[in-house]
């Protein structure tokens, strides 16, 4: 599944094509992607122009206007704030590619979009299906987010981040480090290969208790993932397969980098100590046993 960095990729991307552009129309080619939508996705988005793409964690969404392009309302002269935006989830294989008008339908194109100035289409590929988009309402908190996800924490590279009560929350959560980075309510956009690889960084296990972690251990951590989700992002993104790509359908190379993630039985990039494969949460956790020392009161 994308994680922070592949998302911000690809919502780097959105932005730039679909910025100020209004919407013709819509057509939904496979009613699951639209299966959380309440409404006529088409309706919805028709003559609706796109203030920008945001994003939280592993969520993307883009800002809709009613009206012309334009980021300043012409009466009062304030802002325009968005009532409601288009919210993707990638899944497991979803991918939103802008797309000259002409080109021939994907093999798994689920939904359409078309611009009223004839540019490229956006288009929601997505192979599995598990990916959706939905029109939903905006929340009007501090930095608004739609609804449907308001109980999403805010992601690391966020500036509303705030880490003293990261490190006060994920004391008391009890349990492994590595179930808490999983945790989109306590952090959002880290999934199994980043926290793998900001643990291997930190050099902590992964079952390490979370109710004994230092402040200082916290924000050594913290560090790591900042600092491979960073790194990630200047190689857009980790592709293992076709299935991620950017909205160029270019593919990200940053798989090349990782320290473990991935490298059962090769050398430690630190130590060089065999790389070992665990099983956890019906997946997969890789680490280095010298560098990252599995603890006594170790966690599930």
């Amino acid at each position: 599944m994308p994680e922070l960095p592949e998302v911000e990729v690809v919502r780097r991307g959105l932005d730039q094509w679909v910025a100020g552009r209004t919407i013709a129309s819509a057509e939904v080619l496979h009613p699951r992607a639209v299966r959380r939508n309440v409404g006529d996705l088409p309706d919805q988005l028709k003559g609706r122009t796109v203030l920008s793409a945001e994003r939280r964690g592993k969520y993307l969404w883009l800002p809709l206007y009613e009206g012309p392009a334009g980021h300043v309302d012409p009466v009062t002269g304030e802002p325009v704030v968005a009532a409601d935006a288009l919210l993707a989830h990638l899944g497991m294989s979803g991918q939103l590619l802008m797309v000259d008008p002409s080109t021939p339908a994907e093999k798994h194109l689920r939904v359409r979009v078309a611009f009223t100035d004839g540019g490229p289409d956006m288009r929601f590929v997505d192979q599995r299906t598990f990916g959706h988009l939905l029109v939903a309402p905006m929340a009007r908190l501090r930095r608004p987010v739609p609804e449907p996800i308001t109980h999403i924490a805010a992601d690391p590279l966020e500036e509303a981040f705030d880490d003293a009560a990261f490190a006060t929350r994920l004391r008391l959560r009890r349990t492994g480090i590595k179930r808490a980075l999983l945790d989109q309510s306590l952090i959002s956009g880290v999934g199994n290969i980043y926290a793998d690889e900001a643990l291997w960084r930190a050099r902590l296990h992964w079952a390490r208790p979370t109710e004994n972690l230092t402040r200082p251990v916290i924000a050594t951590l913290l560090s790591g993932v900042r600092e491979v989700m960073t790194e990630a992002l200047g190689q857009g993104g980790t592709s293992f397969d076709s299935l991620y790509v950017n909205v160029n359908g270019e593919s990200g190379y940053f798989d090349r980098s990782l320290a473990v993630y991935g490298r059962r039985d090769e050398p430690c990039p630190r130590c060089g100590t065999p790389v070992i494969r665990e099983a956890f949460m019906n997946r997969s956790s890789y680490s280095c046993p010298k560098c990252q020392p599995r603890p006594r009161n170790a966690r599930p």
